[in-house]
């Protein structure tokens, strides 16, 4: 049963992300803010498509444990694509609401992002050994969870001051996708039934993507 639920649960995701970017490049109608937005939302099913992919297949094939390294390969390209999917909402944010200068931020955006990836390229991250460090969890996603953080403020802030009433609720899916990761990265590997959380971190991306994909038709709209 559960085999049947996930996959058929990230089927419609990574379809319907997807999807949505694709439809967002090709009709942003040369807005910079929707096609950043687009090619964001593919990079996020992309990424996510290379853990959930052989995820799906060893589920309803011969289970988790003879798919060790490409589950691992899987898991260290999605998090390298999500940290690149948060530098692209940064220029969303920045685009859309018509932000000049800010030098500070966009280093320390960067700064977070180069060293999230860094420690990801660290052989104690045991990607392909199926033995996952709970430490060096922990390390890669400090810097991570502050990115979400910087990014989390910059909507809140920018979306009340503009009264910006369609990405009024774009800091809370950020907030909501950690709130429900964080305790995976921490507990999933002792109480294994803390990984559905995945689920609704995961619809909460599709929100994120979603608010953009709405935003874009109704302005094409008027």
């Amino acid at each position: 049963m559960q085999a049947i639920v996930e996959t058929l649960f990230d089927t419609v995701y990574l379809i319907s992300v997807v999807t949505i970017g694709i439809l967002m490049i090709l009709k942003n109608k040369g807005s910079r803010q929707y096609l950043l937005f687009g090619i964001m939302a593919v990079v996020l099913g992309a990424g996510d498509a290379f853990h959930l992919v052989p995820r799906a297949v060893a589920l309803c094939t011969t289970g988790l444990d003879n798919f060790t390294r490409a589950l691992g390969t899987g898991k260290f390209i999605t998090s390298i694509t999500m940290t690149i999917f948060y530098v692209l909402l940064y220029y969303v944010w920045r685009t859309r609401y018509h932000i000049m200068g800010q030098k500070n931020i966009t280093i320390l955006v960067y700064f977070l992002s180069a060293l999230r990836i860094i420690l990801c390229l660290f052989p104690q991250n045991h990607w392909l050994d199926g033995i996952p460090s709970l430490s060096w969890g922990i390390y890669r996603n400090i810097p991570f969870a502050l990115l979400g953080i910087v990014i989390i403020l910059l909507f809140y802030k920018s979306a009340k001051e503009m009264e910006d009433s369609p990405f009024r609720y774009m800091w809370l899916t950020i907030v909501l996708s950690f709130g429900f990761y964080i305790p995976v990265v921490l507990w999933a590997d002792t109480v294994p039934m803390i990984g559905m959380l995945m689920i609704p971190k995961t619809c909460a991306y599709v929100w994120t993507v979603v608010i953009g994909y709405r935003t874009m038709i109704r302005e094409n709209q008027e």
